[in-house]
């Protein structure tokens, strides 16, 4: 290689020097790729800036800033550099109060807005923004009002719709300082891809006035999110429409491998291994090993432990799977923690648990931390170390003095409780499907600091977790 190709391989952009992709945003050590760029309003060359990092807000985002130094053209752009999550989330949220419309919002480039007291649903935009409630509707107000004059000209009837639009809108932005009657507008945020966000303003507490559902994805979601294509819904229902038999041949097959992995898994836990296979990491990518072993539980059950750990950037996970049938009723469980060692007990929180504690106004929803195989204070600290990285809104200059100190307050009581500084607790782990565990350290006779008691699920926990459409017969 000569000089100059070596010259020009060193002009080459970088985009992070180190084993991850995404780096901690770092305001002392800031490393932006610069790439020549085309202009788009005078052809010449500009530059645009590309930052990858991990904030609060998005966790992994993508910043883009562009400049022209001929025509002063510059355009910035935020995008989510985060993984397409398992389900898609949706936001609903009651806004009463000026406070509301303070509420901080992430909204990727796949969600939807909508007000359904308005009928009215802005569709996924073409970038992602980081704003308030104030500010979405302030832009849609601006957007409609474009092209209103000449509206009003070529078609009355949609220039008066929309104006109709445009004064309950503008409604919106004179909320009252205080709760009055018939003053409330619902918004919705629905973002299939699940990286769009909105401010719980009583965090670390439930919002009464915010609802988090989670949901499947529809096939056209899919489609427009890049997951699959059009052709492959057709493609896979022609096929199985053409080879009926075969499809119950391939079935069989599938029913047989899966059998043999279970026997699999079982003959190592009775041999007591631990079955290793490739994966990739979930935070850089990389190829990795996960681990996996059956542990039957005294008293219980038997659950799947699979832990994984990345070499290259030393990210560490570890989940439980639960098996067995299918409880006829939910689980509740209520733990009184009198002392030091109470913190010790064996604890299994399923992926559909939740738990709280009071006396802390620690309250985390099913879903939040996944499934734990640990102990109490491995739980509370888990709690601890999540809460402290992963909450958005709380970190940044978003983030007011008074909203991060009582923040901070709360991290500081959540450590006092698991160095056992905050006695006596209490502990309630609500599990609708009855595969989460609290050891009994007075096995095989009953914990008197332990109250469980068993109750109906409702239609709603039934239809989250699929069972209202199981068939029996």
């Amino acid at each position: 290689m000569n000089t100059s190709d070596e010259e020009a391989e060193q002009k080459l952009p970088r985009l992070n020097a180190g084993n991850q992709l995404f780096q901690d945003l770092d305001a002392d050590n800031v490393s932006a790729t610069e790439i020549e760029s085309l202009c788009m309003r005078c052809h010449e060359n500009g530059m645009t800036k590309l930052l990858l990092t991990r904030i609060p807000h998005f966790k992994s985002i993508i910043v883009m800033a562009f400049e022209c130094p001929h025509c002063g053209l510059k355009n910035s752009e935020v995008q989510s550099g985060e993984a397409i999550q398992e389900k898609g989330h949706r936001y609903e949220v009651r806004c009463t109060t000026k406070a509301d419309l303070n509420r901080q919002i992430v909204r990727n480039s796949s969600a939807s807005v909508s007000f359904p007291e308005f009928e009215f649903t802005a569709p996924p935009a073409t970038n992602s923004v980081l704003t308030t409630a104030e500010g979405l509707v302030s832009r849609f107000i601006e957007d409609l009002s474009l092209d209103q004059p000449q509206r009003k000209e070529a078609a009355p009837a949609v220039y008066q719709a929309i104006e109709t639009l445009l004064d309950r809108l503008r409604g919106v932005l004179e909320l009252p300082e205080d709760e009055e009657p018939g003053r409330a507008v619902t918004l919705v945020v629905d973002d299939p891809s699940g990286n769009s966000y909105v401010e719980n303003l009583c965090a670390p507490q439930a919002d009464p006035k915010m609802k988090i559902s989670h949901y499947t994805r529809t096939k056209q979601q899919m489609i427009d999110l890049g997951m699959t294509s059009e052709g492959d819904g057709a493609e896979q229902a022609a096929e199985a429409e053409a080879a009926t038999a075969p499809a119950r041949t391939n079935a069989h097959k599938e029913m047989e491998a899966a059998a043999k992995v279970e026997r699999a898994v079982r003959d190592a836990a009775e041999n007591n291994e631990i079955l290793t296979f490739p994966a990739n990491c979930s935070s850089c990518n990389a190829p990795c090993d996960t681990r996996m072993q059956m542990v039957d539980i005294p008293h219980f059950q038997q659950v799947i432990i699979m832990s994984t750990t990345c070499d290259q950037c030393g990210y560490k996970s570890n989940e439980v799977k639960c098996g067995g049938a299918i409880s006829t009723k939910g689980r509740r469980i209520t733990l009184t923690l009198e002392d030091k060692d109470d913190l010790s007990r064996d604890i299994l929180k399923s992926e559909t648990s939740s738990f709280c504690v009071p006396e802390v106004d620690l309250d985390m929803f099913a879903g939040t931390m996944g499934g734990k195989f640990t102990t109490i204070e491995g739980l509370l600290r888990q709690a601890h170390d999540e809460l402290d990285r992963r909450a958005p809104f709380f970190a940044g200059d978003s983030a007011t003095a008074e909203k991060r100190d009582r923040f901070l307050r709360f991290l500081a009581r959540l450590d006092a409780a698991a160095n056992g500084d905050v006695l006596p607790l209490t502990l309630v782990l609500d599990d609708p499907m009855a595969h989460s565990y609290v050891q009994n350290i007075y096995a095989p006779d009953p914990d008197p600091n332990m109250v469980t008691e068993d109750y109906e699920r409702s239609f709603e926990q039934n239809e989250e977790l699929g069972l209202n459409d199981i068939s029996v017969d």
